[in-house]
């Protein structure tokens, strides 16, 4: 019930905002999963561990408990009530075909790739403007970066 009333009140808090407000509020601060390889001891950690997985833009690596791994890009998940219902689907970074990993086989996670990501908010690009602005420099286009 609480939550319930607390989502209640953040859309009422919403209402009162112009669009332009609304562009400036906060959003989730992005963490540096980069290298991390997180304990998965219990079921919530392995479930919490795989949603991050799925929201990094990088390759994981997945060991399975038969001692298999999957390296790749984790592009989708499901979640059902149990660790069995529940998968994951990975496109291995050598080969192209789609590969399911049900959460009950996840023995290990490692958050192996380079997050293609890190560092290309909408903050970073205004603030490299604006350097390059003070310094001088007219015309200016802040390039994307090239994909590996």
């Amino acid at each position: 019930m609480a939550t319930e009333q607390q989502e209640h009140l953040k859309i009422e808090q919403l209402r009162h905002h112009s669009a332009d407000e609304l562009e400036h509020i906060a959003g989730r601060e992005k963490e540096n999963l980069e290298g991390w390889i997180p304990a998965l001891a219990s079921d919530a950690e392995i479930r919490e561990a795989l949603e991050k997985a799925f929201d990094y833009r990088g390759d994981v690596t997945i060991t399975r408990k038969d001692g298999t791994k999957v390296e790749g890009y984790l592009f989708d998940r499901r979640s059902g009530s149990s660790l069995q219902d529940s998968f994951v689907r990975v496109i291995p970074a050598n080969d192209r075909t789609k590969v399911n990993v049900a959460y009950s086989d996840v023995a290990a996670l490692a958050f192996t790739g380079r997050d293609t990501a890190a560092g290309k908010t909408f903050d970073a690009w205004v603030k490299k403007y604006w350097e390059k602005k003070a310094a001088g420099e007219k015309n200016i286009q802040i390039e994307p970066e090239k994909l590996d």
